[in-house]
């Protein structure tokens, strides 16, 4: 059996971090969010890939060329054009020859999940085999009518909570017989513009062999679809990795609990560190900072003294100058921040904070929640952010400026303020002190 991994998507509500890389390459615990579903696939005793890319593929074939680091065979395939994941699938039709396994890519889940999806499959004897999980909010998932036997009747997308045929979310994890391929030519253009694989599915549970679905452990499945999601995903999976420390760690320096130092990297004295938390190679960090549950540090970091990191994604290359506090945030690669760099993730009313994606202002459904700053961001010194704001690439912040709202690419954010300076006369001061 072969897998085709889909991974062609923009990931436009992922802005601005996927503005520079496809989303299928943003790190989670140190590795791409891809690499998690390629792993599962050797897990499962599938040795042969394609990926199906569209935005930025040069990017995800250069990261994993071949597959040899992997044990895998990869194959690319292009999509020209986003049209849906009906058609995205049917781009491989030429090159499998028997049944299959299909992945969303953009997916983070457990290593155990395509193995039991795969297992549940009968060839010859199943058309399919669809994983699910429970949802309370099946107004956001394409939704599973099935029989009581467990037979997929359908799947109606993203219907409104009160006529959901089930509280099972399609979660994006199939194994399919070629008879797929036969559907995805007959489905029709969706009011989307695209075709749609959830109604090939629908066409082919008409057919004499039935689609299974397999429950699946909600704990053990991430739909990464926004920036608030990696935070989630990333603490899932610095509970879930083998932990080891492995770097330069000083005296002076305590680590606590579940905490993986790269070889290569550097803790100096006075840091604290309370796991889980990942560093990478070659990051530097300390002296005298607080680096706090749910923490991941990229590649050549560079944390200052006395700063503070919370439930945080910080990428490559980025530095954060000494004095600054950076909670429940995520921080693009080669940014620098200036000393006393703050980021606000908590409102004074506690309610929960909202964010601009897509040009709408949508509830993130948390209570904390910090910036989101693309790639090569500056922050002059005491600049501030306010909760759930997000910065382009490329864009400076200037010193004192507080930022409350988002700020495009490549911008420069300048704080304006009226100069008073005046001439004083000296007073002279004889022997006597008068």
């Amino acid at each position: 059996m072969k897998a085709v991994l889909l991974a062609a998507g923009a990931g436009e509500r992922l802005q601005p971090l996927t503005a520079t890389r496809p989303k299928h390459l943003l790190k989670i615990a140190g590795k791409p969010l891809l690499q998690y579903s390629l792993e599962a696939i050797k897990h499962a005793g599938i040795n042969e890939a394609i990926l199906i890319t569209h935005y930025r593929g040069e990017a995800i074939e250069k990261y994993f060329g071949d597959g040899t680091a992997l044990g895998l065979k990869l194959t690319y395939l292009n999509q020209p054009k986003l049209l849906g994941t009906g058609n995205a699938t049917g781009i491989a039709e030429p090159y499998l020859d028997t049944d299959f396994l299909l992945i969303y890519g953009d997916l983070l889940f457990g290593i155990e999940t395509v193995k039991t999806v795969v297992n549940k499959f009968r060839p010859g004897k199943t058309a399919g085999v669809v994983g699910v999980v429970p949802t309370a909010h099946p107004e956001n998932y394409g939704i599973i009518e099935q029989t009581k036997e467990g037979t997929i009747k359908g799947i109606i997308e993203k219907p409104p909570a009160n006529s959901a045929p089930s509280n099972l979310a399609n979660t994006g994890v199939y194994v399919f017989s070629q008879g797929i391929f036969e559907k995805i030519h007959k489905t029709n253009i969706s009011s989307r513009g695209e075709w749609e694989l959830t109604d090939a599915i629908t066409m082919l549970s008409k057919g004499d062999n039935p689609i299974l679905s397999v429950e699946l452990s909600k704990e053990d499945w991430f739909d990464v679809g926004r920036p608030e999601d990696l935070l989630d995903a990333n603490l899932w999976a610095l509970n879930r990795m083998e932990h080891r420390v492995l770097g330069k760690i000083e005296e002076g320096a305590h680590l606590i609990g579940p905490v993986t130092v790269a070889e290569s990297a550097r803790v100096r004295s006075g840091a604290y560190i309370e796991g889980p938390v990942f560093i990478d190679k070659e990051a530097d960090i300390g002296p005298n900072c607080y680096i706090r549950s749910g923490t991941s540090l990229g590649r050549k970091t560079r944390v200052g003294n006395a700063v503070e990191i919370k439930n945080s994604i910080i990428m490559d290359n980025t530095h954060i100058g000494h004095l600054s506090y950076v909670g429940d945030s995520i921080i693009g690669e080669e940014c620098n921040l200036g000393a006393g760099t703050i980021t606000a993730n908590l409102r004074f009313d506690g309610e929960k904070i909202k964010m601009v994606l897509k040009d709408k202002r949508v509830d993130t459904n948390r209570r904390k929640l910090g910036a989101i700053l693309g790639d090569r961001v500056k922050t002059g010194i005491n600049a501030s952010f306010m909760p759930g704001v997000k910065i382009g690439a490329n864009t400076w912040v200037g010193a004192n400026f507080m930022v409350e709202q988002d700020i495009p690419a490549n911008s420069i954010a300048l704080l304006k303020q009226n100069v008073d300076i005046k001439q004083i006369q000296p007073k002279i001061i004889n022997q006597k002190g008068t």
